[in-house]
């Protein structure tokens, strides 16, 4: 069905809200893809913080101008789904790959990072890229680290002057 002239400036109004929050892109070709998979995708998408949305591809190349995916213009060629990582850049990269396992007509064509144009191959990389919560938890551990350390040479120390001992009767005789 055509769009009309209020209907094309809608879509690539939205286009361009979501591309200017968004953290990285995919676009995907989608053709042969049923509809109980296309459902099942935008579900876990909603779930997982990333955007989905078939657009025409000349729509799509006048939403993310002036944004950092207008690098991603000339490469937006054939039937499309654009992937916006919405909360955390390896969302949608971790979408489409789980959902290739199962659709081999599901096949990344571009991949934008930081106004960086990658090639479809990335959506591995960009797959990989730990959640928030991973990332926190990684950091954690690698703040939490060097008090252990520190804690670990201090008893070390300790039980060399036998400091271990003195402080066992100690609390032998108390």
């Amino acid at each position: 069905m055509a769009l009309n002239l209020s209907q094309k400036q809608e879509v690539v109004a939205e286009l361009a809200e979501v591309a200017a929050k968004a953290h990285s892109l995919v676009a995907v070709e989608y053709a042969g893809t049923t509809v109980e998979q296309m459902t099942a995708m935008r579900k876990k998408a909603r779930e997982s913080g990333v955007f989905l949305k078939v657009a025409k591809n000349t729509l799509a190349s006048r939403a993310v101008a002036g944004t950092e995916f207008d690098v991603v213009k000339d490469a937006l060629t054939g039937p499309l789904l654009y992937a916006f990582s919405m909360e955390e850049p390896g969302a949608a990269g971790r979408l489409i790959k789980e959902f290739a396992k199962s659709n081999d007509k599901l096949k990344a064509k571009v991949v934008s990072v930081e106004g960086k144009l990658l090639p479809a191959a990335h959506v591995d990389v960009l797959a990989s890229l730990p959640t928030r919560e991973e990332a926190l938890a990684m950091l954690a551990r690698v703040l939490a680290e060097p008090a252990a350390m520190f804690a670990r040479a201090v008893k070390a120390v300790a039980d060399k002057q036998g400091g271990g001992e003195v402080a066992a009767e100690a609390t032998a005789e108390a």
